[in-house]
């Protein structure tokens, strides 16, 4: 995760500014990138700047921490291995994800968190419940891809690999990747997130997309 800033990345004076957390987006079209490389790039927080409710949650420290809770920098790369940015769209999918990798997580819990993120996180970590449906997209593509218990599998020696490489023996398929990226693209279309995703000429995956919240039925 990561602080706002109030760069946009664009040229000014002849000089391009470094990516900032609203610009920052690694793609899936960087196999042959090494992985300690590509995070040197991320305007990434210190973990000290996390919220304290944050960390409660999503932190394998935290007391109410929930499946897939995952150090700062194991998270940070989960976000280059799945090609996504730090937008609230990208943290809600790279969450879902990880959580989903555990195979573990339940209705209740799925629930619990999106109110928590949507009405307790403090801005700017809090996610809308539109923005949450790419959330559900990550946590059945976790689910579905093959990659068990995403978060204890990273390590130190990954560092120095191609991320190609580290996508293989994770079973990470950037074309399945693509195909829910598609989705995300209809659930959540316009969005500064859904514009640079990686998804264009690939079929979406089949499934049901959910946009908007559950509400209450008439007696």
């Amino acid at each position: 995760m990561t602080l706002p800033d109030q760069g946009d990345g664009r040229a000014t004076g002849g000089a391009v500014r470094p990516p900032t957390w609203r610009t920052w987006c690694p793609g899936l079209d960087n196999d042959a990138l090494v992985l300690r490389d590509v995070l040197a790039t991320l305007p990434a927080a210190p973990p000290t700047a996390i919220p304290w409710i944050v960390r409660l949650f999503e932190n394998p420290q935290g007391w109410l921490r929930l499946h897939g809770a995952v150090n700062l920098r194991n998270h940070d790369m989960i976000h280059v291995l799945l090609g996504r940015g730090l937008l609230g769209q990208d943290e809600a999918f790279v969450i879902g994800f990880t959580m989903g990798s555990t195979k573990a997580v339940s209705w209740l819990e799925r629930m619990f968190f999106k109110l928590v993120v949507s009405q307790i996180y403090p801005h700017p970590y809090r996610i809308s419940w539109r923005t949450l449906a790419a959330y559900d997209l990550g946590l059945e593509a976790g689910q579905e891809m093959g990659v068990p218990n995403l978060h204890l599998r990273l390590h130190e020696e990954m560092l120095d690999l191609p991320l190609g490489e580290i996508r293989t023996r994770l079973g990470i398929d950037a074309r399945r990747l693509r195909g829910f990226y598609a989705r995300e693209r209809m659930a959540l279309p316009g969005t500064a997130a859904s514009l640079r995703l990686p998804a264009d000429e690939i079929e979406p995956v089949d499934g049901p997309v959910d946009r908007h919240p559950p509400t209450a039925t008439a007696a």
